[in-house]
C-alpha cells in the first residue's frame, strides 16, 4: 500500500507541475503567451501523467481488495516485485496511448485564430483551433479517454463491490468500520477524480462544450490535488495530534 501511494504521491507532484507553474507566471507577468510546442509539451504531460494517475487509483483499488478479502495472501501476492511491475504497466500503457495522440494532434494544420479559451494547453481545446479535418483526431481523443477512465473505473467498481460484500459479511461492527474505514479515503479521492474528469473527456463533441470545461478542469487540475493530501493524511493518528497541539497553541495565544 505505501509503495503504490508514494508512487501516486509522486505522479501527482509531477502533474500539478505541468499547469500551476506556468499559469502563475502568466499571473505575475501578464504575458498570456506559449510556443506551439511548449503547448503540446504541456498537453503531452499533462494527460500521460493524468492517465497514470488513473491506472494508479484501480491498482490501489486492487491492492484494498487483496487487503481485506484475501488478508493470508496478501503479503505473497503484493510483493514489492509486483507493485513495481505493476507501476511500470501503468506508465508503459499511458505512454503509449498519449504519445499516438499528441503526435497526431501534432500534425494538424493551425491557420487561426490562436487563442486557446482555457488556463492550460488542453488538447481537446487545441484541436478546435485546428483548420484541418480533426475527426479522427477526436475519435482517437474521446476513445483513449473512455479507455483510460472506464477501465479503471470498472475495476474499481468491481474490486469495491468485492469489498462491500466481504465487510458486510464480518461479524462485529467494530471489524465493518476499520475495515470500511481503510478504503474510506481511497473512496473519497477516486469520487472527485472520476467526477470531474467524465465531465470534461467522456462526452462527445459539443458547440460550448469548452466553456463548461473550464471550471470541471480547475477542479480536476487544482482542487482535487489540493485535498488529497488532506484526505489521506487525516485517518493518520499523528496527524490528529498535531492538528490537536496546533489549536490548543492557538488558543493559549489568545
Amino acid at each position: 500500500m505505501y509503495v503504490l501511494l508514494s508512487a501516486f504521491s509522486f505522479c501527482e507532484c509531477c502533474f500539478i507541475t505541468t499547469v500551476i507553474p506556468k499559469l502563475l507566471s502568466i499571473f505575475l507577468s501578464g504575458r498570456q503567451t506559449i510556443s506551439f510546442s511548449a503547448c503540446l509539451t504541456q498537453a503531452f504531460f499533462f494527460l500521460f501523467l493524468g492517465a497514470v494517475i488513473f491506472f494508479l487509483m484501480a491498482v490501489m483499488s486492487l491492492d484494498r481488495y487483496l487487503a481485506i478479502c484475501k488478508p493470508l495472501h496478501y503479503a505473497s501476492i503484493m510483493n514489492l516485485r509486483v507493485s513495481f511491475l505493476l507501476i511500470f504497466l501503468c506508465y508503459t500503457l499511458s505512454f503509449i496511448l498519449i504519445t499516438c495522440l499528441v503526435l497526431k494532434v501534432s500534425q494538424l494544420l493551425f491557420c487561426g485564430p490562436h487563442a486557446l479559451p482555457h488556463f492550460f494547453c488542453d488538447l481537446g481545446s487545441l484541436i478546435h483551433l485546428s483548420c484541418s479535418d480533426t475527426r479522427s483526431v477526436e475519435m482517437y481523443f474521446f476513445f483513449a479517454a473512455v479507455f483510460v477512465i472506464l477501465l479503471s473505473l470498472i475495476v474499481t467498481i468491481i474490486t469495491y463491490s468485492n469489498i462491500v460484500v466481504t465487510i458486510l459479511r464480518l461479524p462485529s461492527a467494530k471489524e465493518r468500520q476499520k475495515a470500511f474505514s481503510t478504503c474510506s479515503s481511497h473512496l473519497i479521492v477516486l469520487s472527485l477524480m472520476y467526477g470531474s474528469c467524465v465531465f470534461i473527456y467522456l462526452q462527445p463533441k459539443q458547440v460550448n462544450r469548452l466553456d463548461s470545461n473550464r471550471e470541471a478542469a480547475l477542479v480536476n487540475t487544482v482542487v482535487t490535488l489540493l485535498l488529497n493530501p488532506v484526505i489521506y493524511t487525516l485517518r493518520n493518528k499523528q496527524v490528529h495530534q498535531a492538528l490537536r497541539d496546533t489549536l490548543s497553541g492557538m488558543r493559549l495565544q489568545k
